[in-house]
């Protein structure tokens, strides 16, 4: 361990540097000069100071409060070596975060006492800070381990949803970037992105309520059969109810949302403008877009252009004016995820 010592008196440094050096484990770093070892000090870390208080240009005091202003070095134990008569000096000591006193002339029983007292001292701190650093890691790496298998349990029902569900994992893939690139053109953080991204796929996660005869029909359903399937949104919010986790949260959201129109003639709830989370709008648009130009048993897929303008004409009325005007912000960027996300009609 390392002992700093600082004493303008070249005797004295050379007496504790002795001193030390019979005392296992320990070496001396010494300084006749204060200010040369505060420069020391700001890029090492003692184990223990040893600290004349009667020095030229810095007394001891003054090198103690510069000293404890140095980062990490505020609990650094230090032993001030003061005059025995000075008691005034001693209690200002204290008031300036001194550990201990040594009284002159030293005492080389008491001397090697009092460092190994400190030294003890200063190794539990040094014990106790490793395992706060350890801890630390390990919270930092189960939370990274509940984060993935989360996102893994998400992936897994959007999987367990697209496997009953006749659109493609492309049309996954297309929508929750759309809903990503129109979250980040209204201004919101990248966190809040790429937790839509992640959640935007959970959007029909309750079609996995829907009977097969309905939910795999070919042709177009009739009103009945559209009241049955209209309950997905429901489904899925309920599947997700109670969430405790901001990812399920905002999935609960976007699955009990995603069907709502702006101007209030959606479903399940009919809630009109901003009665919607805003997820629930992003999404709405992201998903109504990608499903117009992908090919449906029941229709073709519409071009890019014609999809772009009803997007347009339904602004207000479908869609939520300032999602459309996100949306268009960046139209090359809706191209590249267009075109890099297909189907595999193999």
């Amino acid at each position: 361990m390392k002992v700093l010592v600082v004493d303008d008196s070249q005797i004295n440094l050379t007496l504790f540097s002795a001193l030390l050096n019979k005392m296992e484990d320990v070496t001396p770093v010494t300084f006749l000069n204060p200010l040369l070892a505060l420069e020391w000090c700001a890029e090492q870390d003692p184990d223990l100071v040893l600290l004349d208080y009667m020095m030229p240009e810095l007394d001891g005091l003054a090198f103690l409060a510069r000293f404890r202003q140095l980062a990490g070095k505020e609990s650094i134990p230090v032993i001030m070596v003061t005059a025995v008569t000075e008691r005034d000096i001693r209690h200002q000591g204290l008031e300036a975060s001194a550990n201990d006193f040594l009284n002159k002339p030293v005492d080389k029983v008491e001397f090697q006492a009092r460092v190994k007292n400190m030294l003890t001292l200063r190794r539990a701190q040094v014990q106790l800070l490793n395992r706060a650093e350890w801890l630390a890691e390990e919270v930092k790496k189960a939370t990274k381990e509940l984060v993935e298998s989360e996102h893994e349990l998400i992936h897994r029902l959007s999987k367990a949803a697209e496997y009953r569900d006749p659109e493609t994992g492309a049309h996954i893939l297309r929508m929750s970037n759309y809903s990503k690139l129109i979250a980040k053109n209204l201004g919101l953080p990248a966190v809040e992105q790429e937790l839509l991204l992640t959640a935007a796929p959970m959007h029909d996660i309750g079609k996995i309520g829907i009977p097969d005869q309905i939910l795999l029909k070919p042709g177009r359903l009739d009103e009945s059969e559209l009241e049955v399937m209209r309950k997905h949104a429901e489904y899925g919010a309920e599947l997700l109810k109670n969430a405790t986790t901001v990812l399920t949260k905002t999935a609960q959201i976007v699955a009990a949302t995603h069907h709502e129109k702006y101007d209030g003639s959606g479903y399940p709830n009919g809630l009109k403008g901003d009665e919607i989370p805003l997820y629930g709008r992003i999404v709405a648009l992201a998903d109504v877009f990608d499903a117009l130009t992908s090919v449906r048993p029941y229709k073709k897929a519409w071009s890019i252009e014609d999809a772009k303008r009803y997007v347009v004409e339904n602004a207000g009325t479908h869609f939520d004016p300032k999602c459309v005007a996100a949306f268009l912000a960046d139209w090359d960027e809706v191209l590249a995820i267009n075109a890099k996300f297909k189907d595999d009609h193999a």
